[in-house]
């Protein structure tokens, strides 16, 4: 009796397995992808609502930082145009689905139409950690109910519900090296960064000339952490995973 119920038992995990890979990967019902003619420095990124995504002005490895929560610098080789060229993308699923769905969609999209082919590996390099600094962290608490909504755009980061993985994220973006959470601070928050990016201070006075020019420099990147949420960087040697595009085609259009 006991054989015929591990039998039983047996079988009908046998039959979930089964059923789960004959359904295959989830896929959205839909979806259309163009070239995008948006003129350089358009606003760029992935919109999500529920059941659907609408991508602008994305590369592929912009969709592939967004469909596998990795910053775009642990995304290495693959093709040149994969963060030239960009493309407009909507999708939507045939019921409604939640962001983690959307984005498992949204590596089978990029698998069916770009053919990409990756694989992971686990290095330890040059980045940074995000850590509390003496005062605590400044940001204001998210409502309980909001989305994850943010914009990024050169020397501003805003964003509400927004995690500090999701904020260390964002910093790897702007300095393009891993940044890793080491905050222990748990919960989403409503925040705004505002800095000047190193190309868009004033040059350093000349010694020779009789009036030094006017500065209007605002704080680098890491003094804004700092002073308007209450975070610092730390440099070193971080361990991080990064995928490695084996390979990738451009998409035919629809």
């Amino acid at each position: 009796m006991a054989n015929l119920r591990m039998g039983g038992v047996l079988a009908f995990y046998c039959a979930i397995l089964f059923a789960q890979q004959a359904a295959g990967p989830p896929a959205f019902e839909a979806a259309t992808i163009k070239p995008s003619l948006d003129p350089p420095g358009s606003i760029s990124g992935i919109f999500e609502n529920t059941g659907r995504i609408n991508a602008r002005n994305v590369t592929l490895r912009r969709c592939i930082r967004g469909a596998y929560n990795v910053p775009e610098p642990q995304i290495i080789g693959g093709p040149a145009w994969a963060e030239q060229d960009r493309y407009y993308i909507e999708a939507a699923a045939a019921v409604p689905a939640g962001d983690r769905e959307l984005m498992l969609m949204l590596q089978t999209l990029l698998a069916d139409r770009f053919k990409l082919v990756l694989h992971r590996e686990q290095r330890a390099i040059p980045g940074y950690r995000l850590v509390l600094g003496k005062g605590g962290i400044k940001a204001q608490a998210s409502a309980p109910d909001s989305r994850s909504v943010g914009q990024s755009q050169r020397g501003r980061i805003e964003a509400q519900g927004c995690s500090m993985a999701q904020l260390a994220l964002k910093l790897a973006e702007v300095l393009h090296r891993p940044v890793l959470d080491a905050t222990g601070v748990a919960g989403r928050f409503d925040l705004k960064l505002e800095w000047t990016p190193d190309d868009m201070k004033p040059p350093a006075a000349d010694p020779r000339a009789d009036i030094a020019p006017q500065s209007s420099a605002g704080p680098s990147i890491f003094a804004a952490l700092q002073e308007q949420l209450g975070l610092r960087l730390e440099s070193g040697k971080v361990p991080a995973e990064v995928l490695v595009i084996d390979s990738a085609e451009k998409p035919s259009e629809n």
